[in-house]
């Protein structure tokens, strides 16, 4: 790699390494930080010219995070990475905070808020997309709960994430209508929600 210009020293980013396996995306994401950042697309060493102030990593699954950002900490131990996925899934976002980087960005975002998100990390935030905060936030409040709900609740609740009514329920585990609805509100007093809907949503985030 060639030696960092005064200029793009100047950048507001600084040097970012984009570690992307993926060209189209690699390429996308310099383009959308053009006037942000010096953005570095070698995906099998580091910048040898300047340290980076980021890291970008593009896993091709949620199961490649933890190896992947490994990988970067190893060769990079202090430099902030924020992982970059192709869509807002909040799975996405718990394995890249379990594995210690400054949160999570995806394609779907206009190229200013991506510059924003990455300048946030940069000050050594964390950044996570608006749209998955809430039910961050929300999943991590609720984990005791959840864990008090008993088998067969879990079971019920499953199969209303399904889109299954009560009636179906019923005939899918041998249950009476009345039994179900019986489960399904001790499951709203456990969760503190409303209706089976919030029950799901909530279920389906964790």
């Amino acid at each position: 790699m060639e030696m960092v210009s005064t200029k793009e020293q100047s950048k507001p980013l600084g040097l970012v390494w984009v570690y992307c396996p993926s060209p189209v995306l690699a390429l996308g994401l310099e383009k959308a930080l053009k006037d942000e950042a010096l953005v570095y697309r070698e995906r099998e060493a580091a910048p040898v010219s300047g340290s980076p102030s980021l890291v970008v990593y593009c896993p091709n699954g949620e199961d490649e995070i933890a190896a992947g950002v490994g990988r970067i900490k190893e060769l990079l131990s202090d430099t902030p990475v924020v992982v970059l996925g192709m869509r807002a899934e909040l799975s996405s976002v718990r394995a890249a905070l379990r594995a210690g980087t400054r949160g999570f960005i995806h394609a779907g975002m206009r190229p200013e808020q991506i510059a924003r998100a990455l300048s946030t990390a940069k000050r050594g935030e964390v950044v996570i997309p608006r749209e998955l905060l809430a039910s961050l936030v929300m999943g991590e409040d609720r984990q005791e709960e959840l864990a008090n709900l008993t088998p067969r609740q879990e079971e019920i609740l499953e199969l209303v994430d399904e889109g299954l009514s009560n009636a179906q329920i019923a005939r899918r585990l041998w249950l009476s209508e009345s039994t179900v609805k019986q489960h399904l509100r001790k499951v709203y007093q456990t969760l503190g929600v409303k209706n089976r809907n919030q029950a799901a949503r909530l279920f389906r985030s964790n």
